[in-house]
């Protein structure tokens, strides 16, 4: 999700640490990741005012299910960011005993809140679905950070969100990312990135699931190649541009370096199938079953 919103105060009401009681193992996942455990004390329960997007029960704290998750989240968080090469975003989440945070919201003013009720069926998914939210809302972290991505904008958020689909699937197959084969990832992207609407005049507007499908896929097939934030953004509107999604975010097609023609050969075999998921003739099934 994104969100507009930029927030200059925070209000605070109180701050204190908890125990924050482990529930469950994650050690196996961790070490198979490389992921740097966290210690207790590297993180407290904070608890704070939530803004007008949650509700009113609602409140906001730096601790997740359990210390595992705790750590297995927040180490991703470190990780995509040094993949992305930008500094670690400040990771909150939100709770609420009337189960309304099914959300995840990227903020101008550099944080991200994740939601619980999210977190939780995602991660039913598989551990990777909590990851790719939170590589979609980094993704938007990079937009704040460089005005001059998206290279594409468009009356709605339409670009953006399949923009940070894209990344989210960059990340999941980088080798020094998530390091995930399809098998493992299809599931988890298909939860994620499924939703999509059809409010193709709404400001809010996401894509609709066929293209969030579809751009996650490129994103994927980015993620053979180390990319910088703005070459990926070059790269991911070139081919969504001139081939998915032609004559709605059609550009001027650009002289291409060696390097690229080089990647041109290796996307443009996979084009026919981001085409089909684009139209629909490779169902969302497809998609979960692809290689």
């Amino acid at each position: 999700m994104i969100n507009y919103l930029k927030l200059s105060l925070l209000i605070v009401i109180s701050f204190f640490v908890t125990s924050c009681q482990q529930e469950e193992d994650l050690a196996n996942l961790e070490k198979q990741n490389g992921l740097e455990q966290l210690s207790e004390k590297d993180f407290a329960c904070v608890y704070s005012f939530v803004d007008n997007n949650w509700g009113p029960n609602a409140f906001r704290n730096n601790f997740i299910i359990n210390q595992s998750h705790t750590n297995f989240i927040y180490a991703h968080n470190r990780r995509i960011a040094s993949v992305f090469g930008i500094s670690t975003v400040p990771l909150s989440f939100i709770h609420d005993n009337s189960g309304t945070t099914f959300n995840a919201l990227s903020f101008g003013s550099g944080r991200i809140d994740f939601g619980e009720d999210i977190y939780r069926q995602a991660f039913a998914k598989g551990a990777i679905a909590p990851v790719a939210i939170l590589a979609h809302e980094i993704g938007h972290q990079l937009q704040f950070r460089d005005n001059s991505i998206p290279t594409r904008r468009e009356s709605t958020a339409r670009a953006m969100e399949l923009e940070a689909d894209g990344y989210a699937g960059y990340y999941v197959r980088r080798p020094n990312g998530y390091n995930a084969t399809w098998t493992q990832a299809g599931p988890a992207f298909a939860f994620a990135f499924d939703i999509g609407d059809f409010n193709t005049s709404s400001r809010g507007h996401h894509g609709t699931p066929r293209q969030r499908r579809s751009a996650t896929r490129l994103g994927w097939y980015l993620g053979a190649y180390d990319l910088t934030p703005k070459s990926f953004d070059s790269n991911f509107f070139y081919y969504y541009n001139q081939y998915v999604l032609p004559g709605n975010l059609k550009l001027a097609k650009k002289k291409r370096t060696v390097k690229e023609a080089e990647m041109d050969a290796f996307i443009e075999s996979k084009l026919d199938e981001l085409v089909k998921l684009n139209t629909g003739e490779l169902s969302a099934d497809d998609f979960i079953n692809l290689d």
